[in-house]
């Protein structure tokens, strides 16, 4: 049945524009958050009816859900309309921890222990039926809340299923799909049982138009198609990179707090004579942290000219902690930067300054007294963070760049290009950052942030929107 406020644009995403916290009193704080889509949605204007169809994360979301039937009230999320689906714990806990995070990233970005792992037995089927009973929560209910011909666009690798079975409950929809991971080679992508691998690429290929941050990733899933299913059908394939909001950075980077931390981390550096290398990232095993921290002490072994004249600003703010190989690689990141601050350090000089505390504006501060941006992942569907530290960096910066992020195909000429796993070749790359005249320094940063802000998230929402209604 479809709903009396039927909607002609309608977003899905797992994590929706607000979250809930449920008080002692019994309240419930609502908090928004920000990003591209949300960017994107306030883009289209007042006289779109557009609705946002998201789950409930935590207890604070499922209290707001059973108080207002999921159909929240419009002065928690910035006057949009939001649908919040009450998906029971323990089907969405298999569906987002047991297959998306832990099997679906894995495979994308090329992190499995083969020797070891994935071992797709029982245990797996169940949750993958999860898997399959979460994303047909989110299908009906976009079909409850779309109006007639109506433009849905459909996030991520949580919800690569809903399109096949949206098109089937409502053939009329105009139905996007869009990846902001990698897309795995064929060759690792069959690592998942072979019924669930066409289950996937023919779940996306319901979609009218599927879209991917890179050509790389577009022509991975395309080969995925090819290989297992013939070819993609009638389904478009599109690219959009997505790029960073300079007006929102610069503006966000200049307020009082961010000045604050600036004052604050420049004592922690020791100076302002000292040149900083910054990278902040999540604690994501796909972020490359631990090499990275291995590449600077190559470079403090290689170049001692740089022991007490530099210092390593790492940020890593800890991810999906309820995962035990998490957790484990948070440690090992805490690890090795005590290991070098102790072999390296002096008493005025700490060779790693290391906050493991997510704080956006410290982030932007760093931003702004980077000389060099560390920025070396395994596998990255895109790293917004190589694009943002250009746009900020107050005195030029140079970045060194893994030639694994989807921000390679944008950014690669003006950067400094590594293989994620060369640590000896980071840490030269690392020398000839910090080594740059300033002049081929302040050209470069120009030229990275004309084009990491060639389509900002307002722009890149409206392009697809555009594409798929094309």
């Amino acid at each position: 049945m479809v709903s009396e406020q039927a909607a002609q644009v309608l977003v899905a995403s797992n994590r929706g524009p607000v979250s809930y916290t449920l008080r002692d009193d019994g309240a419930l704080e609502a908090r928004r958050g920000g990003g591209g889509l949300v960017s994107g949605l306030s883009a289209i204007g007042p006289d779109t009816d557009a609705v946002w169809v998201c789950a409930a994360l935590g207890d604070g979301d499922r209290e707001a859900v059973r108080r207002t039937g999921g159909r929240l009230d419009p002065e928690d999320t910035g006057g949009q309309r939001v649908r919040m689906l009450g998906i029971a714990p323990d089907v969405y806990a298999d569906a987002y921890n047991g297959v998306a995070n832990s099997t679906l990233w894995f495979v994308h970005h090329l992190l499995y222990q083969t020797p070891l792992e994935p071992s797709f037995g029982a245990e797996f089927r169940a949750q993958w039926a999860s898997y399959e009973a979460y994303n047909r929560a989110f299908a009906e209910a976009l079909a409850d809340e779309a109006g007639d011909g109506a433009s849905v666009l459909i996030q991520d690798y949580h919800l690569a299923l809903v399109p096949g079975m949206l098109r089937a409950l409502r053939p009329d929809l105009r139905i996007g799909h869009f990846s902001h991971t990698p897309w795995a080679p064929v060759d690792y992508f069959r690592l998942l049982p072979d019924d669930i691998a066409r289950q996937l690429l023919r779940g996306i290929l319901g979609a009218d138009r599927a879209a991917f941050l890179t050509h790389r990733w577009a022509d991975a899933f395309t080969a995925c198609c090819t290989e297992l299913l013939g070819g993609t059908g009638n389904t478009r394939i599109g690219v959009h990179g997505l790029g960073a909001d300079a007006d929102f950075l610069r503006e966000r980077a200049h307020r009082p707090d961010v000045d604050e931390r600036i004052v604050s981390l420049r004592e922690e550096i020791g100076g302002t004579d000292r040149r900083t290398i910054v990278r902040v990232d999540r604690t994501e095993l796909s972020k490359n942290i631990v090499r990275g921290l291995l590449a600077y002490r190559q470079l403090l072994t290689d170049h001692p000219e740089w022991r007490e004249r530099v210092v390593h600003v790492a940020f890593a703010y800890p991810s999906r902690q309820d995962l035990s190989v998490y957790r484990d690689y948070t440690a090992e990141v805490q690890r090795v930067a005590d290991a070098i601050n102790e072999d390296f350090g002096t008493d005025g000089w700490l060779p790693v300054v290391l906050h493991v505390k997510d704080d956006f504006a410290r982030s932007l501060a760093a931003y702004r007294l980077a000389d060099v941006a560390l920025v070396n992942p395994i596998r990255d569907g895109m790293n917004l963070v190589a694009k943002e530290i250009p746009v900020v960096s107050e005195n030029g910066c140079v970045l060194v760049l893994s030639r694994e992020a989807g921000a390679y195909e944008e950014l690669g000429e003006d950067a400094l290009v590594v293989n994620p796993y060369d640590i000896t070749a980071t840490a030269t790359a690392l020398h000839e950052a910090l080594t740059m005249p300033q002049e081929d320094r302040a050209e470069r940063t120009k030229r990275l942030t004309a084009a990491a802000t060639a389509l900002p998230p307002s722009q890149w929402f409206l392009d697809q929107l555009e594409a798929l209604r094309a």
